[in-house]
C-alpha cells in the first residue's frame, strides 16, 4: 500500500510524495501498473449463440423411428454447433493472441519502463511557442514527437513521459522556456531499470531580456519544487578513463611534417622512417646546375637502408646536370618510370620505398607551359607505423604564374587511434570525447569526434580530428600522468539555446559570447530526483543561483531525510557551461558520481554556504575550469579589480588575496567525501578546502552545531590533480562573512585568511585532535604547488608529486600564540622534480627552457629562474618520513632542490621540523637549499629566511644522525664542530634547540638584534612579524643552554613579553635585554591560557646585585640589571613538561613580562658595551656525530609507482643497453626485474618470460638466441610462451644481422619492424598491441645505444581483446 507521507523508492516507479500534494483519488505519481494481456475477446457470433434461449415448441406424436431420427439429427446438430462454437472461439483467441504477440514483438511491455504505462495517452502539443501547458490531475501524457511550447507546469499528479522505442529509433526534441514540476507532478525519461534508448532533447530557449521571470527559478529552467519528481536515465556509458598509450601531437610519435618553398632549385628530398613516420633526413640536390650534386644524390640513395620511404619533389628545374647514373639509381632503388624522360622545368614528384620496386612507387609529372604547370604534380602513398597508425607521405611540385613551388607533407590519415584503460565499448561513432591536458596549461585539453573503427577492441577508439598537443599515456618516473579521457555525448540532452554573441546585462565586458544558458534547480521536499547519463550543454547563467544542476537548500536528501532511495546524480556530462557544474547548496547526503564538468565558468563542483555535509563525490572529472564573475573567488585579475559595486567606498580589491581562487572542486566543509576524482585543469586550484567561520549566503543566520574548521575531514582517497595554476590541492583560508563596511571594505564572500583547519574529535577543541588524512593524492604539472596544506593535524600519505613548481607545502595552523602547535606529516610518498614528461609548447603554456636530468627543452612551471622544490617548509612543525626524491637537478638559471623553504618568509620556523628515512635518487644535486639573494629569493633577509631549520633525525638527509640543518650564516645555532655545506647554503650542527617568542607593545617598525655571547661578531637582525602593527613579534631559533643579548634600533620597548616556545622541562637560556641605564623594571612570570587569555601561577621576579649570583639562582625568579652595560639579565627556564607538538607546556604558555620605566628616547643598542665583557668561547654541548657510511637502510617509499588504480601491483623493469664502444669494452647488457639483474655479453637476443600474475615476479624462462639460431626465435615466440606472460627482449650486437622483425609481430607489432639498431621491448604475450617498445630507436644510425638504465613500469595486468587478467 502506498504511504502518502513517506519518502522512498518502492518498485516500479511508485514514488511516494514528499511535502504537500494534490492528486486525484487512486492516483499514485509515477506508478506504472503491470500490464497483463486481457482475456480473449468473445466474437459476436459466439456472444449471440450463448445468449440464445430455447423456444417453446408444439409437441407432435412421432413414431419411434422418427423420434430416433430426430434425436440423431439434434445430436449431429449439437455436435456441429459445438464444433462451430469451438472453431470461432479458437479463431478469436488466436487472433487476439496474434495481436498481443505482434504488439509484444514490436516493444515488449515492461513494468519498469515509464513510457509503457497503459494509462498514458500519446501527446503531441505541436509547434506553438505561445502555448502554456499545464499537466495536472488526470493528465498522463507520453510525448512521441518534437514539440515547441512556451512553458510546461506539471502538478497535482500530472505525469509527462518521453516515448521510447526498443531499437532506440526515436529522436524527440522538446523546446520550452521552462518546465516546472511540483505538487505530485512527475517528469520521466527512462528509468534506472529501463534505460532510455532513443535520443531525447530538452531545449530551453529564451533571452535574458525577454519573457516573464518565474519566482525563485527565473528564466530558462527545469525546476523541481516540493512534491515534484524528476527521473532522467539515459543509456549507460563509461564516464571517463585514462590513456594507456601516449597520444602525440599530430597523432605521430615524432610529429607531422609540412614544408613548402618557392624556387628551391633541384631535387628536394625527404627520407622518412617507415615504422615511425619520423623525418630522418632533409636534403636538396641542385642537379640542375652541378654534376657533383647529381653524384652526391646517387651516393645518398645508395646508402639508404631497404624499406626507407623517400619523397622527392622538383623545385624550379632539376635535369640540366642530372647524370644518367643518378637516373638509373632512382629507377633501381625507387622504381621510378618517369625520371628518365623528365624535361626542363617539368614539375615532378615521387613517393617510393627503397628497394620496393615500381609497385611501391607513386609519382606524377606536369608539363611546364606559359609559366605554369596547370596543377600539381602530386605523389602520395599511405603506410602504417609499427603501432598500427596509418599515415600518408605526400610530395608535390608545381608552377603557378611563373613561381615554382615544391613541398612535402607527412600526416595521419583516417583518424587517430586512442588506447584506453577501461572498456569503452559503450562509446559510439559520432560521440564527442575530451582528452585532458597533461601539461601546465589546462588549455591543452582537446575535443574529438569518434569514428567507426571495426578493428578497434573494446579498449580502443578512433578519433576524427588530429591532436594538437601531447597527451601522456604513461606512468612516468613512478607517477601516473596518464591523461583523462571523458565522454561528452549522452542520449538524453538538456541544453540551452544560445545567441550568437553576448548581449544585455550578461557581463559582456568579460565575455564575447552568450552566457545566458539554461539551468536545473531542485528545491526542498521534492519527492524523487535521480539523474543519470544526461548531457547538459550550454547550461548556467552568470547570475547567482542559475547553475546546470543546483540542489537548492534541500536539507538531507538521503536516509536521514527519509529518502530510502538516496538522491544521486550519476554519469552526467556537463560541458560548455556558463556557471559551474553542480552546486550543492544547503544540501546533505547527495551522491555525485561519474560526472564530467568540462569547459565551465566559475567553481565547477561547488559546495556553497559552508554547511553542506556528508556529500560524496565519487569518480568525477573536472577540467578546463575557467574564471567567472559571480563571487569574488570565481574571478580573475581583471574581473576582480573591475567589479567593485559591492565593495565599500573606493576600495580596490587585491586579486591575489581577495579573488583568484576558482576551483574545480570547491569544498566549503570538511565533512564530505572525495574519492577517485580528477581535477584536470583549473585557472587556480583543482581541489580547494576552505572553512567558513559561519554559514553564508541564504544559510546565514543558521547555527552551526560544529565549526567547519574544527570538524574532522571526511574521506579523501585516490584523487588526482594537475594542470592548475595556483595549486592542485589547496587546504587553507575561508571567505569573508560580513558585508563591506568602513572597517573592512572588502566584498562579502571574498577570500579571507582568518580560518585555520584544526580538526578535533566531535569538533570540540577541548577534545583530542583528529588527524585529517590525505591518502593517495597524485599531483603533477601544477604551476605553483602540487599541494598547499595549512592546519593540523594533517597526514599526507601514499602520494606522488611531479613536475610542480613546488611539490608540497606544509603551513602550520597559524603563528604563536593563536596556534597551539600541531603536526603535519607526509609519508610513503614520491617527489619528482622534472620528469620525462617534457610537455608541449602551446595552449597558453608560458614558460619554456631546458632542464631535467638530460637538460632537454621542456615546458616549465614558472620562468627559467624559478627555484623548483619538492617539499617546502613554511613554519612547522612538520615531519617528512619514508619519502623518495628524484630528479632535482639545478641549472645555471635556477636552484632546483628536493627540500626547500618558503621564500621571502617573515614568519617563524620551528626546530621541531623533523625529517627521517628519506631517500634521494642519483639525480638529486641539492638535497636541500636554503636560498641565496637573487631572483625570487630577493635579499633573503626576512626573519623566517634567516631562521630556517629542520632536524635530520637519522642522517638520511645530511649523513649526520640527530643533526640540525640551518642556514649557513645563522650563528645562533652554531658551534665550532658544525659542518658547512656550501652548495646547500647550509650548516649541519648537533645540539638542542628551541624558540623565544618576543612581543613588544606600541613599538612599530622596531628592529630587534639578537646576539649569542659566543659569536658577537655575527648578530641576527630581525625585522619582526607584523612590523607595522601595534604588537610586533620576533621568533628567533636558539641553541639551548647558551647566553644571548637583545638590542633595538630605537628606544627600548616599555612592555615586552618573552614566551618559551618548544622548551621541554628544565630547558633554559640566559638573555640580556638592552635598556637605558636609568631604567627600573617590574618583571613577572605566569602561565598564559591560550583559549581564554587568562594568567595563572603568577610570580614576581626579584632583583639581584650580580650576574654571578643570578647564575647560582637560575632556577629562581630573579633578574640582574647591569647598568654599566644597560643589560637586564634573566634566565628563561621551563618549569613544566611539554606534550607532543604543542608549543607550550601542559600547564600553559610560560611567559615573562617585562615592564620598563624610563624617560630616555635613546637607541637601545648595547653591543659595544656588552662585548667583549660577556663574550664566551664557542663550545659544543652535544658532540657532532660521525658521518654515516653506506646506504640508508629502509629509507624512501616502499612503493614503486603511484597510480590511480592503486589496487593493481606493478613490476619495475630496467634495461641497460651499452653503446658500441661500451660493448667493445666488455660492458654487460642487463635486464633488471624488481632489482634482480639478468646479464648477457654475447651477441644475440636475451628473452625473459615473466608470469604476469605473480607478485612480485616469477621468471618462467630465460632464453638466449645467438646469431646462429636466432631464426628459431619466431617459432618459439609463437608456440612456447604461456598465456598471461610478460616478454622482455633485449638485443646485443648489430641488429641488422639478427633479422628478428617478423618475430616481433607475435609480440603485438602491427607489422614487421625494420630494425637497424638495438631494441628493447616488453609485452604481454598474445595481446593485440605492444605495451612498450622502448624509444623504439628503430632506424637510428651509427649503432648508438638505446638507453642507459631507463626506468619502466609494467602493470601486472594481462589484457586482451577478450578478457582481463586481474593480478
Amino acid at each position: 500500500m502506498h504511504a502518502t507521507n513517506s519518502r522512498g523508492h518502492p518498485p516500479a516507479f511508485l514514488q511516494p510524495q514528499n511535502g504537500n500534494s494534490h492528486r486525484s483519488s487512486g492516483y499514485v505519481p509515477g506508478k506504472v501498473v503491470p500490464l497483463r494481456p486481457p482475456p480473449p475477446p468473445k466474437s459476436q457470433a459466439s456472444a449471440k449463440f450463448t445468449s440464445t434461449r430455447p423456444e417453446a415448441r408444439a409437441t407432435f406424436a412421432f413414431s419411434s423411428e422418427e423420434q430416433q431420427a430426430q434425436r440423431e439429427s439434434r445430436k449431429q446438430k449439437r455436435h456441429k454447433n459445438t464444433f462451430i462454437c469451438f472453431a470461432i472461439t479458437s479463431f478469436s483467441f488466436f487472433v487476439a493472441l496474434a495481436v498481443i504477440l505482434g504488439i509484444s514483438s514490436k516493444y515488449a511491455p515492461d513494468e519498469n519502463c515509464p513510457d509503457q504505462n497503459p494509462r498514458l495517452r500519446n501527446w503531441d502539443p505541436g509547434q506553438d511557442s505561445a502555448k502554456q501547458v499545464v499537466i495536472k490531475e488526470g493528465d498522463m501524457f507520453r510525448l512521441t514527437s518534437d514539440a515547441t511550447v512556451n512553458s510546461i507546469v506539471i502538478k497535482d499528479g500530472g505525469l509527462l513521459v518521453f516515448g521510447d522505442d526498443k531499437d532506440g529509433s526515436r529522436n524527440i526534441t522538446l523546446r520550452t522556456r521552462y518546465i516546472l514540476i511540483k505538487d505530485g507532478g512527475a517528469l520521466h525519461i527512462g528509468a534506472e531499470n529501463c534505460r532510455y534508448k532513443s535520443k531525447a532533447t530538452i531545449a530551453l530557449y529564451g533571452k535574458s531580456d525577454e519573457g516573464e521571470s518565474m519566482p525563485t527559478f527565473g528564466k530558462k529552467f527545469i525546476g523541481v519544487e516540493a512534491g515534484g519528481t524528476l527521473e532522467l536515465h539515459g543509456a549507460q556509458k563509461a564516464s571517463w578513463t585514462l590513456l594507456v598509450r601516449t597520444l602525440n601531437s599530430s597523432g605521430l610519435t615524432f610529429g607531422s611534417h609540412a614544408f613548402e618553398k618557392d624556387f628551391s632549385r633541384g631535387l628536394n628530398v625527404r627520407v622518412i622512417d617507415q615504422d615511425t613516420a619520423k623525418i630522418l633526413e632533409i636534403e636538396r640536390f641542385d642537379t640542375h646546375e652541378y654534376h657533383n650534386e647529381s653524384r652526391r644524390l646517387q651516393k645518398f640513395l645508395r646508402d639508404q637502408d631497404p624499406g626507407r620511404i623517400v619523397a622527392i619533389a622538383v623545385g624550379d628545374s632539376a635535369v640540366k646536370s642530372l647524370l644518367q647514373g643518378t637516373i638509373q639509381m632512382i629507377q633501381d632503388r625507387l622504381g621510378s618510370k618517369l625520371i628518365q624522360g623528365l624535361g626542363y622545368r617539368q614539375a615532378w614528384a615521387l613517393v617510393g620505398v627503397i628497394d620496393g620496386g615500381s609497385t611501391s612507387c607513386n609519382e606524377s609529372v606536369r608539363n611546364y607551359e606559359n609559366h605554369s604547370s596547370g596543377g600539381k604534380a602530386l605523389a602520395q602513398r599511405e603506410f602504417y607505423t609499427v603501432d598500427g597508425q596509418k599515415f600518408s607521405v605526400t610530395a608535390y611540385s608545381e608552377w603557378i604564374e611563373g613561381v615554382s613551388l615544391s613541398g612535402f607533407r607527412v600526416e595521419v590519415v583516417d583518424g587517430v587511434k586512442l588506447h584506453l584503460l577501461d572498456d569503452v565499448s559503450s562509446w559510439k561513432p559520432g560521440d564527442q570525447i575530451v582528452v585532458a591536458s597533461t601539461d601546465y596549461s589546462m588549455y591543452q585539453a582537446e575535443e574529438f569526434t569518434l569514428l567507426p573503427c571495426p578493428k578497434c577492441n573494446r579498449f580502443q577508439v578512433k578519433v576524427k580530428e588530429t591532436p594538437q598537443f601531447l597527451h601522456m599515456g604513461e606512468i612516468i618516473d613512478g607517477v601516473d600522468m596518464r591523461a583523462e579521457v571523458g565522454i561528452l555525448t549522452q542520449n538524453i540532452v538538456i541544453r540551452g539555446e544560445m545567441e550568437d554573441s553576448c548581449y544585455a546585462e550578461n557581463q559582456c565586458q568579460f565575455f564575447d559570447y552568450d552566457t545566458f544558458g539554461g539551468h536545473v534547480m531542485i528545491k526542498k521536499n521534492f519527492t524523487s530526483v535521480h539523474l543519470s547519463h544526461v548531457e547538459l550543454k550550454h547550461m548556467g547563467q552568470q547570475h547567482l543561483g542559475r547553475y546546470p544542476v543546483h540542489f537548492h537548500l534541500c536539507g538531507d536528501v538521503d536516509y536521514k531525510g527519509g529518502y530510502r532511495h538516496a538522491t544521486f546524480v550519476d554519469g552526467l556530462s556537463i560541458h560548455h557551461s556558463f556557471s559551474r557544474c553542480i552546486t550543492v547548496h544547503g544540501t546533505n547526503g547527495l551522491l555525485i558520481k561519474d560526472t564530467i564538468g568540462f569547459d565551465t565558468l566559475g567553481h565547477c563542483f561547488f559546495l556553497e554556504d559552508g554547511i553542506e555535509q556528508r556529500n560524496t563525490l565519487f569518480h568525477n572529472l573536472g577540467l578546463l575550469t575557467k574564471p567567472g564573475t559571480l563571487l569574488p573567488t570565481d574571478r580573475n585579475n581583471s574581473m576582480c579589480t573591475t567589479m567593485r559595486e559591492k565593495v565599500f567606498g573606493n576600495y580596490i580589491p587585491v586579486p591575489a588575496t581577495d579573488c583568484m581562487a576558482v576551483s574545480t572542486f570547491w569544498i566549503a566543509h570538511p565533512n564530505n567525501n572525495l574519492i577517485n576524482n580528477a581535477a584536470a585543469g583549473s585557472q587556480d586550484a583543482g581541489i580547494w578546502y576552505l572553512f567558513h567561520k559561519e554559514p553564508t549566503g541564504e544559510s546565514s543566520g543558521l547555527q552551526l552545531l560544529a565549526k567547519p574548521e574544527l570538524t574532522p575531514l571526511g574521506i579523501f582517497y585516490n584523487n588526482r590533480v594537475h594542470s592548475s595554476f595556483k595549486a592542485g590541492l589547496f587546504i587553507d583560508k575561508g571567505v569573508k562573512t560580513t558585508s563591506a563596511s568602513a572597517a573592512d571594505p572588502r566584498e562579502y564572500l571574498c577570500l579571507d585568511n582568518s580560518a585555520r583547519f584544526r580538526p578535533h574529535q566531535d569538533a570540540d577543541p577541548e577534545k583530542p585532535r583528529v588527524a585529517a588524512l590525505i591518502d593517495r593524492l597524485i599531483a603533477f604539472k601544477n604551476n605553483d604547488n602540487g599541494a598547499w596544506v595549512r592546519g593540523g593535524d594533517i597526514v599526507v600519505q601514499n602520494s606522488a608529486f611531479a613536475d610542480n613548481g613546488i611539490g608540497l607545502t606544509f603551513a602550520s595552523d597559524g603563528s604563536f600564540p593563536s596556534d597551539e602547535g600541531s603536526s603535519q606529516e607526509v609519508s610513503e610518498s614520491l617527489f619528482v622534480g622534472e620528469s620525462r614528461n617534457y610537455g608541449f609548447q602551446g595552449g597558453q603554456n608560458k614558460y619554456v627552457g631546458t632542464g631535467g636530468i638530460d637538460q632537454k627543452p621542456r615546458t616549465l612551471p614558472r620562468n627559467r629562474t624559478f627555484p623548483i622544490r619538492g617539499f617546502q617548509i613554511y613554519d612547522g612543525p612538520i615531519h617528512v618520513t619514508r619519502c623518495t626524491f628524484k630528479q632535482y637537478v639545478p641549472t645555471p638559471d635556477r636552484h632546483t632542490s628536493a627540500i626547500g623553504f618558503l621564500m621571502k618568509n617573515s614568519w617563524q620556523i620551528t626546530p621541531r621540523n623533523n625529517i627521517s628515512l628519506v631517500k634521494f635518487g642519483p639525480h638529486v644535486s641539492l638535497n636541500v637549499f636554503f636560498g641565496k639573494p637573487g631572483p625570487w629569493f630577493e635579499d633573503c633577509e626576512l626573519d623566517g629566511d634567516k631562521n630556517s631549520i629542520f632536524h635530520d633525525i637519522d642522517g638520511s638527509v645530511t649523513g649526520y644522525k640527530d643533526a640540525y640543518v640551518g642556514r649557513i650564516d645563522n650563528y645562533l645555532i652554531r658551534h665550532p664542530s658544525c659542518v658547512n655545506v656550501t652548495k646547500w647554503n647550509a650548516v649541519v650542527c648537533s645540539g638542542n634547540y628551541a624558540q623565544v617568542y618576543v612581543q613588544t607593545w606600541s613599538t612599530q617598525n622596531l628592529t630587534m638584534t639578537i646576539t649569542r655571547d659566543e659569536y658577537p661578531a655575527y648578530p641576527m637582525v630581525l625585522r619582526g612579524i607584523n612590523q607595522k602593527a601595534a604588537f610586533p613579534q620576533y621568533q628567533p631559533v636558539i641553541m639551548l643552554e647558551k647566553g644571548y643579548t637583545i638590542h633595538w634600533n630605537g628606544p627600548a620597548p616599555k612592555t615586552a613579553f618573552l614566551y618559551l616556545i618548544n622548551f621541554n622541562k628544565n630547558d633554559w637560556i640566559r638573555v640580556g635585554l638592552c635598556y637605558p641605564s636609568n631604567t627600573s623594571f617590574q618583571v613577572t612570570f605566569g602561565f598564559l591560557q591560550r583559549h581564554n587569555g587568562s594568567l595563572s601561577k603568577m610570580e614576581e621576579y626579584e632583583p639581584l646585585h650580580s650576574l654571578e649570583e643570578l647564575q647560582r639562582k637560575q632556577s629562581e625568579r630573579k633578574f640582574y640589571f647591569d647598568s654599566s652595560t644597560g643589560l637586564l639579565f634573566l634566565y628563561l627556564k621551563a618549569k613544566s613538561h611539554r606534550d607532543g607538538h604543542s608549543y607550550c607546556s601542559s600547564q600553559g604558555c610560560e611567559r615573562v613580562k617585562i615592564q620598563a620605566a624610563t624617560d630616555s628616547k635613546d637607541i637601545s643598542n648595547c653591543m659595544a658595551k656588552a662585548y667583549p665583557q660577556y663574550y664566551r668561547k664557542p663550545s659544543a654541548l652535544k658532540p657532532m656525530p660521525s658521518m654515516l657510511k653506506g646506504l640508508c637502510q629502509g629509507c624512501g617509499t616502499r612503493q614503486v609507482v603511484f597510480t590511480s588504480d592503486p589496487h593493481k601491483s606493478y613490476l619495475p623493469v630496467q634495461f641497460q643497453s651499452p653503446s658500441q664502444a661500451e660493448t667493445q669494452r666488455g660492458d654487460l647488457s642487463v635486464i633488471s626485474i624488481n632489482g634482480t639483474d639478468f646479464t648477457f655479453r654475447s651477441e644475440g637476443v636475451l628473452l625473459l618470460i615473466v608470469d604476469a600474475c605473480s607478485v612480485p615476479f616469477r621468471l618462467t624462462e630465460k632464453k638466449v638466441f645467438s646469431f646462429a639460431d636466432v631464426s628459431l626465435m619466431e617459432e618459439y615466440l609463437k608456440t612456447s610462451i604461456p598465456p598471461r606472460s610478460i616478454v622482455l627482449l633485449s638485443t646485443r650486437g648489430e641488429i641488422k644481422r639478427l633479422n628478428i622483425s617478423d618475430s616481433l609481430v607475435s609480440l603485438g607489432l602491427a607489422k614487421p619492424a625494420n630494425l637497424y639498431n638495438k631494441v628493447e621491448t616488453l609485452n604481454h604475450h598474445g595481446l593485440s598491441c605492444l605495451l612498450v617498445l622502448l624509444e623504439r630507436a628503430l632506424g637510428c644510425l651509427n649503432n648508438s645505444y638505446l638507453c642507459s638504465w631507463m626506468d619502466m613500469v609494467v602493470p601486472e595486468l594481462a589484457r586482451s581483446a577478450e578478457e582481463t587478467w586481474s593480478c
